[in-house]
C-alpha cells in the first residue's frame, strides 16, 4: 500500500534557470519531454531566487539573453513557485542545498552545478546531444 500511494505522490522536479531557455535553443518542449522520459506524474518547482534571476536578466538591455528570459518567464508560470528566504548564498549553493533536504532531483544543462549535484548523489536532468533529455543517477 505506500508503494502504491508513494507512486500516485508526483515527482518533485527542481528547475534551473537554465532549463527555460532549452524550448527556444533546441526546439523541446521540455514540459512534455520530461513527463516522457520520467514517465510519471511530476510537480515542477521553481524555487524564488531562481524566478528572481530570471526577472533580473528580463530587465536588462535587449539582447538575446533578455528575451529568453522573458520567454522564461512565461514558462515558469508552468512551475509551482517556492518561495525560500535568501541568506545571501548563491543561487546553485541553493538548489544544491534544497535539492539534497527534499532528495529531489534537478534540472540543469550548468556543468559545474551538474557535477556538485551528482558528487553529493542528488539525479540530474539535463540536456544531451542537443537533442534530448536524459537522467545521470537513480530517480526512485
Amino acid at each position: 500500500m505506500v508503494a502504491s500511494q508513494k507512486k500516485k505522490e508526483p515527482l518533485k522536479l527542481i528547475l534551473d534557470s537554465n532549463s527555460f531557455f532549452i524550448p527556444l535553443e533546441f526546439k523541446i518542449d521540455i514540459f512534455e519531454e520530461l513527463k516522457k522520459l520520467l514517465n510519471r506524474n511530476i510537480e515542477f518547482i521553481l524555487l524564488s531566487p531562481v524566478k528572481q534571476e530570471l526577472e533580473v536578466l528580463s530587465r536588462k538591455n535587449i539582447s538575446k539573453k533578455s528575451r529568453y528570459a522573458k520567454f522564461a518567464l512565461q514558462l515558469s508560470e508552468k512551475c509551482k513557485t517556492v518561495s525560500i528566504k535568501d541568506f545571501g548564498e548563491p543561487v546553485d549553493d541553493l538548489i544544491l542545498r534544497i535539492a539534497k533536504e527534499w532528495n529531489t532531483p534537478v534540472f540543469t544543462n550548468d556543468r559545474t552545478l551538474k557535477k556538485r549535484l551528482r558528487d553529493i548523489s542528488v539525479p540530474v536532468i539535463y540536456l544531451r546531444q542537443k537533442s534530448r533529455l536524459d537522467v545521470d543517477g537513480s530517480i526512485s
